[in-house]
């Protein structure tokens, strides 16, 4: 049985990283290793980690300490992951069975990673479906980053993730990992992560975040030297405005 690292990366949120970690434990898949990496938190969360590292034994590896933002502790958790394949979960699972179809999903399609879409939540209830499906980096697509679970040797081959990229630095990665056709991504048709409305992010944080994540994604292209990156530019918003306008609730 294939071993899945889980990260999650939290900084003086105890709410959802209570929410998160319900979810983790719920998952039927039984070889996972649980990372939390926090930043130094003093709203309790510490104090939380503990408990939940004693109730999961050699199964939980956890850090509290500063760090330079998110992307710096997600890279720190994949540095002290030792699982085949390597996730995120800073939100919520859809069900307990994510993980388990993850894998089987992986292992029956000979793949190097497997995403899915995406529900977002507030005050429990959904506001939003968002339908990845399949498609090219260079017509704007990507995946739904907190469904992206990729074998350790992706990160092997292609590296970590850019601090410098405060917003974009997962669609960097996902270009930089996806542009040359070569890992091959399986897709779930059905959501796998609830997440949290409203949070830090380019779907839920605004006109201003989705600015500057446009302005980072541009300079994300043109680094990964894809041709045209202002096509690319034009079908990302075309497909965000579709998305948005399509999948809300």
């Amino acid at each position: 049985m294939q071993k899945v690292s889980i990260i999650t990366m939290s900084y003086n949120d105890l709410a959802h990283l209570q929410e998160c970690v319900a979810g983790i434990l719920k998952q039927d898949y039984k070889e996972i290793e649980y990372i939390i990496v926090d930043g130094g938190s003093a709203d309790g969360s510490r104090e939380f980690i503990m408990e939940t590292a004693e109730k999961l034994g050699e199964r939980c590896k956890w850090v509290s300490e500063p760090d330079r933002g998110l992307y710096d502790a997600l890279n720190k958790g994949i540095r002290m992951a030792s699982g085949d394949i390597i996730g995120i979960m800073n939100d919520c699972f859809a069900d307990a069975h994510v993980i388990s179809k993850m894998v089987e999903t992986i292992e029956r399609e000979g793949t190097d990673g497997v995403h899915g879409d995406i529900n977002y939540v507030a005050d429990g209830k959904v506001v939003r479906r968002w339908r990845m499906g399949r498609g090219s980096i260079r017509t704007g697509w990507q995946a739904g980053h907190p469904t992206l679970y990729l074998k350790r040797s992706v990160y092997e081959t292609y590296g970590l993730y850019k601090i410098d990229l405060k917003i974009a630095a997962d669609y960097e990665f996902m270009i930089r990992i996806l542009k040359d056709g070569k890992v091959k991504l399986s897709y779930i048709d059905e959501v796998l992560v609830n997440m949290f409305h409203g949070e830090n992010s380019t779907s839920t944080g605004g006109v201003g975040n989705y600015i500057r994540s446009l302005k980072d994604g541009h300079r994300a292209l043109t680094e990964n030297g894809i041709r045209f990156a202002w096509f690319t530019d034009i079908c990302r918003i075309v497909r965000f405005a579709l998305q948005f306008f399509c999948g809300s609730r």
